[in-house]
């Protein structure tokens, strides 16, 4: 039998990714669309019982169409084509209706969070998250609803990433051996 090699220590293993939120801007940006549909279906069928030609009818329910895909539906897509997922590693931001753009930023980086409100948003229990990262323009979360509980959550979410990435560097510390080590193992 030949002896028993010690191992080395295994540095702790990265717990796996997990969905804390997914966040969406406010709804109430919705609520003029939403007035503007009932204002344009009541107006277009009153504007179609009314006209006695064929050719205004046909003019106010094509204006009618016009408006509601303009002031409808676009607005709708667009709040949809929007999304924010807070991960346990990082935050993902999603965006755009034809060309999509996905954004990401580790919490491993460590950053600084500030919550913005206007007065409006004030009154709707909503705010911008930003997220500076020490670049140029600043990550931000638009008219988010919770803006403390969410800026409470990646100063922690961070946290926790900067000590997990600590652990990390100390036990590759205590395991190296001062033999140049390739990657995946020895």
């Amino acid at each position: 039998m030949s002896p028993a090699v010690p191992q080395p220590a295994v540095p702790p293993a990265m717990p796996a990714e997990r969905v804390v939120a997914r966040l969406r801007r406010h709804a109430r940006v919705l609520i003029v669309p939403a007035a503007l549909l009932v204002v344009v279906a009541g107006a277009g069928t009153y504007g179609v019982f009314v006209l006695p030609e064929l050719w205004q009818q046909l003019a106010v329910v094509g204006v009618g169409l016009l408006v509601l895909v303009l002031g409808c539906i676009l607005p709708f897509l667009a709040w949809l084509a929007r999304r924010t997922t807070i991960t346990t590693r990082r935050v993902i931001s999603r965006s755009g209706l034809f060309a999509r753009v996905r954004r990401e930023l580790l919490h491993s980086r460590g950053y600084d969070v500030v919550v913005r409100r206007t007065w409006g948003q004030s009154a709707f229990g909503s705010g911008d998250v930003r997220i500076n990262t020490g670049h140029e323009h600043p990550f931000v979360i638009a008219d988010v609803p919770k803006p403390f509980q969410v800026q409470a959550a990646l100063q922690e979410l961070m946290d926790e990433a900067r000590s997990h990435v600590a652990d990390r560097r100390r036990a590759d510390q205590s395991n190296a051996d001062g033999d140049t080590v390739a990657w995946g193992g020895r």
